[in-house]
């Protein structure tokens, strides 16, 4: 069976400066703060709600890293979406412009999106200065 893959957004992530916190016992943490967040798709459009939304990237000895990011949306129509994902990016040689792999969920009780609460996303996106866009996927 092969997997196929259904356009479902492109996401945009505004990014405060990071928080460092260098040799902590599991790698060096990075903290980006989301300061706006939108997705724009032909099935759901949203914008970031609140201002708890970040990503706590942990990166390797190595420079691996490992995303962690949570960010709660809210829909034109007022629907409250949480998106969240884990991922990795290759900071060996820094962040900007290595290619950002993202594996996405969603979480809704809202009744027009609940089809989003079975979706399983993945999603390839860079760092360009302090903004991330993603071309969001879902997998069939």
């Amino acid at each position: 069976m092969a997997i196929e893959l259904v356009p479902l957004a492109t996401a945009t992530a505004t990014l405060a400066p990071p928080i460092m916190l260098p040799n902590t016992p599991a790698g060096t943490r990075v903290i980006f703060e989301i300061l706006d967040y939108r997705w724009e798709g032909s099935r759901f459009t949203a914008r970031q709600k609140g201002s708890a939304a970040a990503d706590w990237l942990l990166l390797g000895p190595e420079g691996t890293g490992t995303l962690d990011v949570r960010v709660t949306l809210e829909t034109p129509d007022g629907a409250v979406v949480l998106v969240h994902y884990g991922g990795r990016v290759d900071g060996s040689n820094g962040l900007g412009g290595a290619p950002v792999y993202a594996c996405m969920q969603f979480e809704t009780g809202h009744e027009r999106y609940s089809w989003l609460n079975r979706v399983q996303a993945v999603a390839k996106g860079a760092l360009a200065g302090n903004v991330v866009t993603y071309e969001v996927y879902e997998l069939r």
